[in-house]
């Protein structure tokens, strides 16, 4: 009995010391996970740095902003009257090419897309506001509004276009933050004018030998009230 009891506490023991060594073991190869008693906490994520390469692939996308990417000629009078349209135009797709060259980059900037006739749609030329914006944050960069025309002879189909902007320099970007935005641009509405007033003068009375003096409005007519 003394034996077996013995050899039973012998048994445990050596099952409790080859417990030890194998925890003795991981704790030699990972001895912080082991010994560390606090929550584990993910090391700071490192800010990826924009390599040279990637600046030299870089080539900023072109966006077509909505509200832009229609265009359409009213017969006289009939502004915003979709029975008074003449064309209506619309922009499909846009595309760039990139290269650089002492410090600038050069950008060429593509707009496609087609012209609908509209119900009063005749024969003829249609011209096109289309503007190219590069930006920087809130910086611009590059602003140009090209007049394109084109000539519109079949009333039964779309006439397609393709208008190009091959001339946009700008800095060299040091940082993938530019923006390329391309569109139709009808500009502000104008102002309507304010009506003058009519001025009423007095007559002179009849005793008075004097001249009338002459009336101040025309020195004070600028080039915009001349009629075209």
């Amino acid at each position: 009995m003394v034996f077996g009891s013995n050899n039973g506490r012998f048994f445990a023991g050596a099952v409790l010391a080859g417990f030890m060594l194998a925890v003795a073991g991981c704790q030699s190869g990972d001895s912080a996970s082991v010994l560390s008693l606090g929550p584990q906490q993910d090391p700071k994520p490192q800010q990826e740095k924009v390599l040279a390469s990637s600046l030299l692939a870089y080539c900023p996308k072109v966006t077509l902003r909505d509200g832009t990417a229609y265009f359409n000629t009213y017969a006289k009078g009939g502004q915003d009257d979709r029975t008074k349209i003449i064309y209506q135009a619309s922009i499909s797709d846009v595309t760039r090419d990139c290269s650089r060259a002492n410090g600038t980059l050069n950008m060429k900037v593509a707009v496609a897309g087609k012209v609908v006739p509209g119900p009063l749609g005749k024969p003829g030329d249609i011209t096109m506001p289309i503007r190219i914006v590069v930006m920087r944050g809130t910086e611009v960069l590059y602003s140009k509004l090209h007049q394109y025309k084109i000539h519109i002879s079949d009333m039964t189909a779309a006439t397609q276009f393709v208008f190009n902007d091959p001339a946009i320099a700008v800095p060299e970007p040091t940082a993938a933050n530019y923006q390329v935005f391309a569109g139709f641009d009808e500009g502000q509405p104008a102002a309507a004018k304010p009506q003058r007033k009519r001025v009423v003068r007095k007559k002179a009375p009849a005793t008075a030998a004097a001249p009338a003096p002459a009336s101040e409005d025309a020195s004070q007519t600028s080039i915009s009230d001349i009629p075209r």
